[in-house]
């Protein structure tokens, strides 16, 4: 049996430029969480490159602290207040989301707003998956991988949002349609440099929208790096991540940004893949598609749709995050070549649109 990874061992120390104010912290939260007194010791959660998540350990307690990035940011993103009420209600009909404990919105205290929620443990599986399920050579454990990431968010999509006092989330009507221009609009103020490719695309999405059904909860960024499972059975989730962007709206959004992550073996743009969905065993599009339809019940022949619009988001996300680097609002080295991948995106979604148009 493997060996077990220490409870911290997905943390490292806090990048430098990174760095918030261990004291304020202390002084804020003393007394609104059992366990918090006195300075807390904090390490940093590397994955990710947009909101900032850090490891608050106390002698007798651990919590999670969730701020947004420096720079400048799009309107509406990384809402801290948004992601916090999501999460203070949520756990009580999906147990897989944290709960949230404190909101603090005096950007006197870090310099930004932020929340703390419970420290969950669980495996966080990236590009590869890890030794403890295989290390990518046991075809039963990746296809467990798989079929995780697909069973959750169907459960996920069945919560009903009045069981946690949700029900008044976001506005449903009409959510794809201001999805698609919000994220165009996104695009036109990252850019740095024209992408008639991009703006191709852009247009299809907007001239080509199905019909939505009816509306779920959508957590807006559902992948399987925002997922941690079981250490003793990666078919088991134990917790879901990154909630800021979660709203009420097109379920099937949340399944076309979980594709575009899906890349197969021999697809273009391999060196994209940000989950081990090449690895023996792990199922197909195809077939994460049809256990999507099966778990939920939805009808899914507009998936080739969705999946274009989770292309465009993905390089959309990927370009502001270049874009912060670009003018210097950010010195993370891991961007430096988004703009890159950016296209990269953007030219697999303009293949696939022209294979479907």
């Amino acid at each position: 049996m493997a060996e077990r990874p220490s409870p911290d061992a997905d943390t490292i120390p806090v990048r430098p430029g990174e760095e918030i104010d261990a004291a304020a912290v202390g002084r804020f939260l003393e007394g609104k969480i059992p366990g918090a007194r006195g300075v807390p010791e904090v390490r940093q959660f590397p994955g990710g490159h947009a909101n900032l998540t850090y490891l608050l350990r106390y002698p007798t307690a651990s919590y999670v602290l969730r701020r947004p990035p420096h720079g400048d940011l799009a309107p509406g993103s990384h809402d801290m207040a948004r992601e916090y009420r999501a999460l203070s209600k949520l756990w009580q009909a999906f147990p897989q989301a944290p709960r949230a404990y404190v909101l603090c919105e005096d950007v006197r205290v870090i310099g930004a707003p932020f929340f703390v929620m419970e420290r969950r443990g669980g495996i966080v599986v990236r590009r590869e998956v890890p030794p403890e399920f295989g290390g990518g050579s046991d075809p039963a454990q990746n296809r467990k991988l798989s079929e995780v990431i697909i069973d959750t968010l169907a459960a996920f999509h069945a919560v009903d949002p009045r069981a946690c006092g949700l029900d008044d989330l976001g506005r449903p009507e009409g959510f794809l349609a201001r999805q698609v221009k919000g994220w165009k609009d996104r695009w036109e103020r990252a850019k740095t440099k024209e992408n008639p490719a991009a703006d191709a695309v852009a247009r299809w999405l907007a001239d080509a929208m199905p019909p939505s059904p009816p509306p779920t909860l959508v957590h807006n960024d559902w992948r399987l790096d925002n997922m941690a499972v079981d250490p003793a059975d990666p078919g088991r989730c134990v917790a879901v991540f990154d909630w800021d962007m979660c709203t009420r709206g097109d379920p099937l959004t949340d399944l076309g940004t979980l594709l575009a992550s899906w890349i197969e073996p021999g697809e273009p743009f391999e060196f994209l893949a940000a989950m081990p969905s090449r690895a023996p065993g792990f199922m197909t599009r195809a077939e994460a598609i049809a256990r999507y339809a099966e778990r939920s019940g939805r009808d899914v022949g507009r998936m080739p749709y969705y999946y274009v619009f989770g292309l465009f988001k993905m390089a959309v996300v990927v370009q502001q995050l270049y874009f912060r680097w670009h003018r210097g609002q950010t010195s993370d080295a891991r961007l430096a070549g988004g703009e890159m991948v950016a296209e990269g995106l953007i030219d697999l979604a303009r293949r696939h649109l022209d294979a479907h148009a």
